[in-house]
């Protein structure tokens, strides 16, 4: 399955915004990335497709409790299995 197959099936986008494409690739190379993106520019997809996409577990640390919530209640809306750790949780 192909980054734009994943964007379309799991996300249902027909194209990628400014530079999500470039970033993905590179990922996908298993190349150092920067992406720098504003606010609401996509960069979430960025790592959530190449995550898709390879074995293994991927783990993004984000320091936005809110954002963590909201992306991981969205994955988990298109059938996408996603959890987080945060001071939120109780311990049991």
């Amino acid at each position: 399955m192909t980054p734009q197959e994943i964007l379309k099936q799991q996300f249902g986008y027909d194209t990628f915004r400014p530079g999500q494409g470039d970033v993905i690739d590179h990922i996908m190379n298993h190349e150092n990335v920067l992406a720098i993106m504003p606010t609401g520019g996509g960069k979430s997809l960025c790592y959530q497709i190449p995550a898709l996409l390879q074995d293994g577990l991927t783990l993004v640390v984000s320091p936005l409790i809110s954002l963590m919530k909201d992306q991981v209640d969205a994955l988990n809306e298109n059938g996408i299995p996603a959890t987080f750790i945060n001071s939120s949780l109780t311990y049991g």
